[in-house]
């Protein structure tokens, strides 16, 4: 503009301004020279607004008193891209922020490494983070900021506890485990000796624990992981801790060895030849083996498992454990489908080779090794009909109740006979403890938030020395008040996920064909076979049942 010159100093930092009156052509004022700065190749220095101003004032001084001399001012400088480097998370990572700078100089990525070297970065530092901070600062505006996590540590990773490792399998694995070995089958004849243990005989060995994984700092320093712990080695029932090795538990009394939930014990056993008229029934405090058949309205009642290598026909079978029989299981069943004359209650895991006329109930999984029909299933766990690694059976003509995934080879007959499994009973219970947790969460949340205001209100009031211990124990009442609440939060976050998990994991599965009369059931959500289908597998997705042709190769 005639009558305004802009130029840096000699050491190219400076802006610098002239107005010489003489030469304006019209009025001017700070907007006129903001303007004139934005759109001049000075347009990125970091302008000083005083200065414009103090400027503006000194010529409308110098107009009002006539002085026609030239005003010059520094309202401007370049100012470099600057640089901060802060070490955070314990050491854990490091943020590197660059502020754009005006028209000043961007730092090379060296440059941006030696600011991290000055505050103690030496390790986890990202030169493609860099880079890309880098860029986003010579694309920027000036006075902009950026920052990115630049370096990162390694956390440590704890020491896994000692594990429990069981040297001999439940009677149920034992039996199950060669029919997924390619031919393999178990020696029936000798059934007792394969799933019962010796006097002895080495039950559960405790590994050591895991010394974990050290991590570093982003300055370098080593971080020591916290080693795992011990666990606690308590012998169960029927076991005895070895005098040559504390860590190895070995069988006390002959019987049938169960590992359940961490622990292992030894069941004292009574072994028989079948359960007749002859025998009488049989009630054991413990687990029994019959090998031989069960016959008609004889009843066998154990705390432990129950393995029967034989038949069982109209018979009452109840077991603290597992129920095993090795072959099928028959009975009578009324045409209205609710009176069964064999029945089967285990509190853990039921498994037969096939049958029919069977009311099954148990808190564990159901499997079958060939076939069921015309019974009645009640499982808290899941439903296989086949080998467990490839269910190929066949079951048609059942009522069944399960919480989790069914599978089976061929579900259904031609005849179009009804089939029901119903999933709701399991996720209806698990509803029922999320709304109770959730009613619970939201009562003491309220509470929470009263006791607060009004905790706020005494802390902030003068408290007589007398009654300061009687304030110290209602915040130590809060603090534990606020602690529960919190750990109720968590548990409610757990129960979602796990309502999340449930649905995501009921499905059925039929690895052969899908007959019409097969009906699928979770509360008001149902899908019913309305013809033959081929391998398919049919899933509770997106709060409906959504049907899925199987093409891979099993």
């Amino acid at each position: 503009m005639l009558g305004i010159t802009l130029e840096v100093d000699k050491t190219n930092t400076y802006l610098d301004i002239t107005i010489e009156p003489e030469k304006l052509q019209k009025p001017i004022d700070a907007k006129t020279v903001f303007h004139l700065i934005k759109e001049s190749n000075y347009a990125k220095f970091f302008i000083f607004d005083e200065n414009v101003i103090e400027l503006i004032s000194s010529f409308k001084n110098a107009t009002a008193d006539n002085n026609r001399a030239p005003i010059s001012q520094r309202v401007g400088e370049r100012r470099d891209t600057s640089i901060k480097c802060t070490i955070v998370e314990g050491q854990l990572s490091a943020i590197v922020s660059l502020t754009c700078g005006y028209a000043g100089k961007i730092p090379s990525l060296q440059e941006i490494k030696a600011e991290l070297a000055k505050v103690g970065v030496k390790r986890g530092i990202s030169t493609k983070r860099l880079a890309q901070l880098s860029k986003q600062v010579q694309e920027g505006q000036s006075g902009e900021t950026f920052e990115d996590t630049i370096a990162k540590g390694l956390p440590p990773r704890a020491g896994k506890p000692s594990k429990l490792q069981p040297l001999v399998q439940n009677a149920l694995e034992r039996i199950l485990a060669p029919q997924t070995k390619g031919n393999e089958r178990v020696d029936m004849r000798n059934l007792g000796a394969i799933i019962c243990v010796k006097k002895g005989d080495e039950l559960l060995r405790r590994l050591p624990p895991t010394e974990g994984r050290a991590g570093y700092t982003v300055t370098g320093d080593t971080i020591v992981p916290k080693p795992g712990e011990w666990l606690k080695f308590k012998p169960g029932d029927g076991t005895v801790i070895s005098d040559h090795d504390e860590n190895l538990l070995i069988a006390d009394i002959s019987g049938m060895p169960k590992f359940k939930q961490q622990k292992m014990w030894v069941d004292d056993t009574f072994t028989c030849k079948g359960v007749n008229v002859g025998t009488g029934n049989v009630e054991y405090d413990g687990a029994v083996l019959v090998n031989g058949d069960v016959t008609e309205n004889m009843r066998i009642i154990a705390s432990g498992d129950i393995t029967i290598n034989g038949f069982v026909e109209s018979a009452y079978i109840q077991a603290g454990g597992d129920i095993i029989i090795t072959e099928g299981a028959m009975g009578k069943v009324n045409d209205a489908l609710t009176e069964y004359s064999t029945t089967l209650v285990s509190q853990g895991s039921i498994h037969i080779q096939h049958g029919q006329g069977l009311d099954i109930k148990c808190n564990g999984n159901v499997s079958i090794g060939r076939q069921l029909a015309y019974s009645r299933i009640e499982s808290k766990g899941k439903v296989t009909v086949g080998a467990v690694d490839k269910p190929n059976g066949n079951i048609f003509a059942c009522s069944i109740k399960c919480y989790e995934q069914f599978s089976a080879g061929t579900i259904g007959a031609v005849s179009g006979s009804s089939l029901n499994i119903d999933f709701s009973e399991g996720f209806n219970n698990l509803l029922e403890r999320k709304d109770t947790l959730d009613d619970l969460v939201k009562q003491i949340s309220d509470n929470n938030y009263r006791h607060m205001e009004r905790m706020n209100i005494i802390n902030s009031k003068y408290v007589p020395k007398e009654m300061q211990h009687r304030v110290d124990e209602a915040n130590q009442l809060f603090q534990g008040e606020s602690q529960l609440l919190q750990w109720l939060h968590v548990k409610a976050k757990e129960m979602q996920q796990s309502k999340e998990t449930y649905q995501a994991n009921l499905q059925m599965v039929a690895n052969k064909k899908i007959y019409p009369g097969v009906t699928l059931k979770l509360n008001n959500r149902t899908w019913r076979a309305d013809r033959e289908y081929d391998r398919s597998k049919v899933a509770f997705q997106g709060h409906q049942w959504e049907f899925e042709p199987i093409t891979s190769k099993m």
